[in-house]
């Protein structure tokens, strides 16, 4: 397995893993080990790996086709995400916020997830290592990695909580929905 950034050619193997765990067409039997509530399009798919290099994944290298996407972690500054309606209210609420004694400023954090890991890779440690390579990816460009967890997706809070060492800043609600406000330093050391 390789963990790196994704090139064009690996956009349709990003779209099949989302489509697989994504909350609208997850299987009955994978909803319970988590899923993703982020759409993108094509487009903005593009944008996000030629435009902010935003994109890590795990591949399977193939010598016959295109290399097989295991895991993917979609990363990016805020003006990139405001196209939707949830980041536009975290981009409204997050200088409520502190982290670590600290009042957040939207200019010194970025946007982490959605993150998917494929059910056949979970519990190797690949969770783990794909979160530190995209984290490591915007060290030069943030000090702050800000995420949120729905508060019902136990398994991504117990993922970014015990694995990925992130802190709960606090919570907000959104759409019916309620979420943890989580944070870590881009120049955190495993």
């Amino acid at each position: 397995m390789e963990f790196r950034q994704a090139r064009i050619k690996d956009i349709d193997g990003i779209k099949a893993l989302l489509r697989k765990y994504h909350r609208d067409t997850i299987s009955d039997e994978d909803r319970p080990d988590g899923f993703v509530t982020t759409a993108i399009t094509d487009e903005q798919l593009t944008e996000l790996i030629e435009k902010e290099d935003g994109v890590t994944i795990i591949a399977e290298p193939s010598e016959s086709g295109p290399d097989r996407v295991l895991g993917f972690c979609f990363a990016a500054p805020w003006e990139f995400w405001s196209a939707w309606p949830l980041f536009r209210h975290m981009i409204d609420i997050i200088p409520e916020y502190e982290f670590e004694g600290e009042k957040l400023v939207l200019s010194d954090t970025y946007q982490y997830g959605p993150m998917c890991v494929d059910r056949s890779i979970r519990g190797t440690g690949a969770f783990e290592k794909l979160f530190f390579t995209s984290l490591h990816q915007f060290k030069d460009r943030f000090p702050i990695m800000l995420t949120f967890v729905n508060q019902i997706n136990k398994r991504s809070e117990n993922a970014h909580t015990n694995k990925a060492h992130m802190q709960t800043i606090g919570t907000f609600d959104f759409g019916g929905n309620h979420y943890y406000l989580m944070g870590i330093r881009t120049d955190y050391s495993e």
